[in-house]
């Protein structure tokens, strides 16, 4: 079974910016970096169905954000940070710091609070 990367030289910002605009491929990355070593697919906790995360790992993967390699009936993933880095250099660490979704702003206001005139005279 062949799996398709595509070669460092050939990951472009706007696939990578569309595998990485999703909630569960952003999860999926935040675990990746945590980790040093390849990582059987099924062992990351996700709160998606096989065939949901199965799709999420592909278009992580076709996108050039993962590396994939088929172990037995699973696959091991590990990020593309080196390559990610050397293309689009800030932007995997940029993505990483960034507050995770539904996170309250650091200025203390919840996001579902909206900012009113009233409050800033």
């Amino acid at each position: 079974m062949t799996l398709y990367h595509p070669a460092t030289e050939e990951i472009e910002l706007s696939a990578v910016l569309h595998a990485l605009s999703d909630p569960q491929r952003l999860q999926i990355v935040r675990l990746l970096a945590a980790h040093d070593v390849p990582v059987p697919c099924g062992s990351l906790s996700l709160d998606v169905t096989k065939s949901t995360a199965t799709h999420h790992f592909r278009v992580l993967r076709e996108a050039g954000v993962v590396f994939q390699v088929p172990s037995g009936t699973s696959k091991l993933t590990t990020l593309r940070r080196a390559d990610l880095d050397a293309r689009l250099p800030g932007l995997l660490d940029a993505v990483l710091a960034a507050s995770p979704v539904g996170a309250a702003p650091a200025f203390g206001r919840s996001v579902s609070e909206p900012a009113t005139y009233a409050a800033a005279i």
